[in-house]
Formats: structure tokens, C-alpha cells, sequence
């Protein structure tokens, strides 16, 4: 009985996948359903914002495309340093953008009431496939900054500053991509089961305070997340002496 109710326990997973295969392999079709909306949400409102622009009077989309540019430049420049900022700015924004439009359409649009042939609709980041992959973008850029920077030398910062703080330093960055991951999927899942729960208990009036708060906290991840990219890919970057 032992073994059985562990076998049982072991298969417990979190919501419904969609599958699709592509050879030998098979992956949430869902998550790459949701993702390629967000792409597209993204990218239209990129042309729109950027498709007349004007010098003078910037108006509409146009202002919002500027005011994001300039969030994303000021960040940037305030976690990486005024001399490597620039070349990371396009890094940065395109995740935070990614983010936080998939939060926001996790809150805001009825993915659940479109029906598919098994599984069911989310935001992309309530799968913790896609946030790791986010994490692991992330892992990759620092590393790729500082040994452009510092070629071989960049691995001397895991005995600095002493010899035997080597295995605590690599620890680190094995962690990094871990709590980058789960923080923001746990959040993202944790703020739809609850609306879900009580729009199914109380609908209408009670889940909507929740939801005016699910779409803070999710700005609040993107911007969490895209805050400790740039710092990982500033210290990377820094010199120690």
C-alpha cells in the first residue's frame, strides 16, 4: 500500500497539457499556443507604436513604445553601468516585455473558456517549462558577458575572495537560474488558482480586488525578473581586484 500511494503522489501535476510531438519528442502545445499570442500582442503593438512616428508631438502608441524604451534604457544602465548598458538594453526589454504581457494576458484574458482537445489555456509563464527556459536565457547572457569581456580570466571570480569559497561560488550560479525560475512560476500559478478558485466560489465581486491585485504583483515579477538579469549581467561584467 506504501508503494502504491507513492506511485499515486509522484503522478500529481498541475493542470492539463496539450500535446503535440515533434519526433521523438512531445511538448505543451498550450504553452507554445499562448506564447505565440503574446509574440504577436508584442510585436503589433511594436508596429503600430512605431509605424509614423513623429519627432515633434509623439502621441498614442508612440508614446507608450518611448516611455517603455526609456524604463528599459534607465534599468539597464542602472544595474549593468553607463559603459556596457547599451548592447544589453534590447536583451533586457525583450524580457521584460515577454513577461510581463504574459502575466497580464493570465489576468486579463479568458484563456480557460477557450476549449481545446485536451489540456487547458494559460499564460505562458504559469509553465514552468517556459520560465525555466527564461532562466536559463538569462544564466547564458551573464556568463556570455563576462567572458567577452574577460575571456578565461572571467572564472577567476569563483576563488575570489579566497581559494575555498570555490564550491559556495559555483553553487551560486547553479541557484540563480533555480530561484529565478520558481519565483516568478510560483507567483504566476499561485495568483490563477487563487482567482480561479473564487470566481468558481463568489463570482463577481470578490475576485475582482484580486485580480486588480494579480495584475500589480505581475508587473512586479516582470520587473523583478528583468531587474536581477541586469544585475547578474553587471556583476558579471565588473572588475575585482
Amino acid at each position: 500500500m506504501v508503494s502504491t500511494f507513492v506511485c499515486d503522489l509522484a503522478e500529481v501535476s498541475v493542470g492539463q497539457h496539450f500535446y503535440w510531438s515533434l519526433g521523438p519528442y512531445q511538448v505543451h502545445g498550450q504553452v507554445l499556443i499562448t506564447t505565440w499570442v503574446v509574440l504577436g500582442i508584442i510585436a503589433v503593438i511594436s508596429f503600430l507604436g512605431n509605424s509614423n512616428l513623429k519627432s515633434q508631438a509623439p502621441e498614442g502608441l508612440q508614446n507608450l513604445t518611448e516611455y517603455i524604451t526609456e524604463f528599459i534604457r534607465d534599468l539597464a544602465k542602472t544595474q549593468i553601468g553607463e559603459e556596457e548598458y547599451i548592447g544589453w538594453v534590447p536583451f533586457l526589454g525583450t524580457i521584460f516585455l515577454f513577461i510581463f504581457v504574459s502575466n497580464w494576458s493570465g489576468a486579463l484574458l479568458p484563456w480557460r473558456l477557450i476549449e481545446i482537445p485536451n489540456g487547458e489555456l494559460a499564460a505562458p509563464t504559469n509553465d514552468i517549462n517556459t520560465t525555466v527556459a527564461l532562466a536559463l536565457l538569462t544564466s547564458i547572457a551573464y556568463f556570455y558577458a563576462g567572458i567577452k569581456k574577460k575571456g578565461l580570466g572571467y572564472f577567476k571570480r569563483y576563488i575570489q575572495p579566497a581559494a575555498f569559497l570555490l564550491p559556495i561560488n559555483v553553487l551560486e550560479d547553479f541557484t540563480k537560474p533555480l530561484s529565478l525560475s520558481f519565483r516568478l512560476f510560483g507567483n504566476i500559478l499561485a495568483d490563477e488558482l487563487v482567482v480561479g478558485v473564487l470566481i468558481a466560489l463568489v463570482p463577481l465581486v470578490v475576485p475582482i480586488p484580486l485580480m486588480l491585485l494579480g495584475l500589480f504583483t505581475s508587473a512586479i515579477q516582470a520587473l523583478v525578473f528583468s531587474t536581477l538579469a541586469g544585475a547578474y549581467i553587471g556583476e558579471s561584467l565588473e572588475d575585482h581586484h
